[in-house]
């Protein structure tokens, strides 16, 4: 891939912070189509590529154990970030592919990243049956997602695992019109939180066979955020009892932060909150790259009694790729334990 190119990918994705703020997410989307709150999810379609809007991902976390008891965690995600919004074949297409993978164990992360112009075929998402690939890395299954084969690899770790559904498809937010900002910004969400899984992961060390939980999310918008926010602490939690959270918090320099949250009960039913009632609480910090990472937090959403402490893994989960931000495993403490994901984008150094 020519630089120039490569500076237009990076320059349009959508996920990842850099230090002054997240390469255009709070910038209007002149052009593009917006999330519309009467838009109801349809499938198999939905879990496919929408190119008229501006940005996209497929990202799915997994909390693994290996044979001795000992935590993993993986990543792997599938960026779209389109220039203008249509799609054409050839190397006229608008339409840039990014791909992120993480593998994190308690002593270490390990990250790699690949690039790609959308209409050659090196990266792409189908839906019947579902395929989403950068390369060689792929997640493909059903079209219902209710089984899927996951497989990364790079220079010094790679995964491939096994995925079956024990729930249903849950929408975000209000039916999947998931709000992120007091101005209306917004996005279409949903996820799949109900994933067994079974594997091996590589490590220098060697292969490890492992079995786990894992969460997918699909989201797509072209200016899900405000212009005045920061950067995002986002979590997936599974909580021994079965049920489900997943909430952000998104920072703003001209106030309080705007959170959201989805409570999904053990048969996969969601409860909504809106801004205010979840609370994150930073209780410690890392320093990571200049930068005051929290990776110890209070969690509460008292409309659900839940009271929780979370901490990571391995704190020094730092996806150090051309947009770093940290990203990893956690632990649950508290009247609900169990175990989840963390990511934070946004943190600059001091």
């Amino acid at each position: 891939m020519n630089g120039n190119l490569a500076a237009a990918c990076l320059l349009c994705l959508p996920t990842i912070a850099d230090a002054q703020g997240f390469a255009g997410l709070g910038s209007d989307a002149v052009g593009f189509a917006l999330p519309d709150p009467a838009h109801r999810l349809t499938f198999p379609e939905d879990h496919g590529a929408h190119p008229a809007f501006r940005i996209e991902w497929w990202y799915l976390t997994a909390n693994l154990t290996g044979p001795d008891g000992t935590d993993y965690g993986i990543q792997w995600t599938l960026f779209r970030s389109a220039l203008a919004p249509f799609e054409e074949a050839g190397w006229a297409s608008p339409q840039i592919w990014l791909g992120n993978a993480g593998l994190t164990t308690p002593t270490t992360h390990f990250a790699a990243e690949k690039l790609a112009r959308g209409g050659t075929g090196q990266a792409g998402v189908e839906t019947v049956p579902f395929a989403a690939w950068i390369d060689d890395w792929r997640m493909a299954g059903t079209e219902t997602l209710d089984r899927l084969t996951l497989s990364a690899s790079a220079e010094d770790f790679g995964y491939e695992l096994t995925l079956n559904a024990t729930g249903p498809l849950v929408p975000q937010g209000e039916d999947g019109y998931s709000v992120k900002s007091a101005g209306g910004q917004a996005s279409h969400y949903y996820s799949q939180p109900f994933y067994e899984i079974a594997g091996t992961i590589s490590l220098p060390e060697g292969d490890i066979p492992v079995t786990g939980q894992g969460w997918l999310d699909r989201e797509w918008s072209s200016q899900p955020l405000a212009d005045t926010q920061d950067g995002w602490d986002w979590i997936s939690l599974h909580f021994d009892s079965g049920a489900k959270l997943m909430g952000f918090r998104l920072r703003d320099r001209s106030g309080p932060p705007f959170t959201s949250a989805t409570w999904i009960s053990t048969d996969g039913t969601p409860t909504p909150y809106s801004d205010g009632e979840l609370t994150m609480r930073p209780l410690a910090t890392t320093d990571i790259a200049g930068a005051k990472i929290p990776t110890r937090w209070q969690i509460d959403l008292p409309a659900q009694a839940l009271s929780v402490e979370i901490d990571a893994i391995n704190p020094n989960a730092w996806m150090d790729l051309s947009f770093p931000y940290w990203e990893g495993p956690v632990r649950i403490t508290g009247n609900q334990p169990g175990r989840g994901y963390l990511e934070m984008t946004g943190y600059a150094a001091e």
